[in-house]
């Protein structure tokens, strides 16, 4: 019997180890340059109903439903889906938008986790048009900071924001 208190006690203090060295947030982001006018480009990143044409979400499910309520390019305007296993059921809320500069969003998943993060699409004028950076950040709380541990964030979405990226530079560009 003492043998199994051991045991539990071993496995307890295991996930409170793992619990206290478990990133704790996250932030991942990636950029690109664009060979158009800055306010061309942040024209067309302030809908989100343009991201349709370039996140690699959307190939991942070419049948998912979305909805939307308010006026797309303004504060308030959300997107919502629900799809397959591969992009799950979500939203997104434009929550602050500075002109030629970030549109600043909050993205809330329900499926497959519930999970909410802070996401941006920011805009710079560079030497050959404009440098768009694509990110988002937010907490990791228990349990899902354990799965972080054996989980690389940037490298898994960070794929996903540079193949979208690359499918925007081409819109853009084309």
């Amino acid at each position: 019997m003492s043998t199994v208190i051991y045991i539990v006690l071993i496995v307890i203090l295991v996930i409170i180890v793992l619990a206290n060295i478990a990133p704790k947030v996250y932030d991942v982001s990636r950029s690109i340059s664009i060979n158009r006018p800055l306010p061309e480009v942040f024209s067309y990143l302030k809908f989100l109903k343009n991201q349709d044409n370039w996140s690699p979400w959307t190939e991942k499910d070419p049948n998912v439903k979305k909805t939307f309520s308010g006026i797309d390019g303004e504060v308030g305007f959300v997107s919502a889906w629900v799809g397959n296993k591969a992009v799950g059921k979500g939203e997104q809320e434009i929550t602050g938008i500075v002109e030629n500069e970030v549109v600043n969003a909050q993205l809330r998943f329900l499926k497959p986790f519930k999970s909410t993060s802070d996401a941006y699409l920011k805009v710079k004028k560079d030497d050959n048009g404009t440098i768009v950076t694509w990110g988002f950040s937010g907490k990791n709380k228990f349990p899902m900071s354990m799965i972080m541990l054996f989980m690389n964030m940037d490298k898994t979405v960070g794929k996903d924001f540079e193949y979208g990226l690359n499918k925007l530079q081409k819109i853009l560009e084309g």
